[in-house]
């Protein structure tokens, strides 16, 4: 059974940082692409980043881009978001998602999903 399990959300101040884990357990990083989404109050799940084992360059969503940095240590089966200079704007719950093979950014393509930590970034 695949399950994934989140950790490392908190109350930061604008500016601020936080590296969100993902646990991973019942498959291997070979053959699943590990997706973080996220999602506001009143507002869509989005897409944050994505890896697989098809392609070792992590996508980024534009609005995370040159401040998250998405890393894997396959020996722990467990996958990080680093977020830097953290924004008001990127308060939400965050998850991580699994899925067979290749990233998508759409969260209906991922079928094992973790149940989401809660990020807050004050002004």
């Amino acid at each position: 059974e695949v399950q994934l399990v989140e950790s490392g959300g908190g109350l930061v101040q604008a500016g601020g940082s936080l590296k969100l884990s993902c646990a991973a357990s019942g498959f291997t990083f070979d053959d699943y692409a590990i997706g973080w989404f996220r999602q506001a109050p009143g507002k869509e799940r989005e897409g944050v980043s994505c890896i697989s084992s098809l392609d070792d360059n992590p996508y980024y969503a534009d609005s995370v881009k040159g401040r998250f940095t998405f890393s894997s240590d396959n020996a722990k089966n467990t996958v990080y978001l680093q977020m830097n200079s953290l924004k008001p704007e990127d308060t939400a719950v965050y998850y991580c998602a699994a899925r067979l093979l290749s990233c998508s950014y759409y969260p209906v393509d991922f079928n094992s999903w973790g149940q989401g930590t809660q990020v807050t970034v004050s002004s």
